[in-house]
């Protein structure tokens, strides 16, 4: 293949991309009512979906402002959320929000004397 195919090609590809950048239709929303009109826009169990993983990714950024580890089991069953079907996708990621959500709260209490 000749230099100019591959960079041809690579165009190409980086084009089917470009929905993803930031100014594509896919790509990153800083407006909030704006990522609330898109999310009405789809159907109810993607709605869900994203509805939780905004969740997960919304934990995410505190426990990274705060500079806490999210646990090691919670990393695990996230890499395998992808893998499931949208239906069992929405319940791991419920239950993942939960137990970040339990986990700063155990981690949050004044472990002081008690009486």
């Amino acid at each position: 293949m000749s230099k100019d195919e591959q960079e041809n090609r690579l165009k190409r590809r980086s084009g089917a991309l470009d929905k993803f950048g930031p100014c594509g239709e896919s790509g990153p929303i800083d407006d909030r009512n704006e990522y609330e009109q898109r999310l009405n826009c789809l159907p109810a169990e993607q709605k869900e979906l994203a509805e939780e993983s905004t969740r997960f990714a919304d934990l995410c950024q505190y426990f990274s402002q705060q500079k806490m580890d999210i646990p090691p089991s919670v990393v695990e069953r996230v890499g395998g959320v992808s893998k499931l079907p949208v239906p069992d996708r929405i319940r791991a990621m419920k239950d993942i929000n939960r137990e970040l959500m339990e986990y700063l709260n155990d981690v949050g209490q004044d472990p002081g004397i008690r009486q």
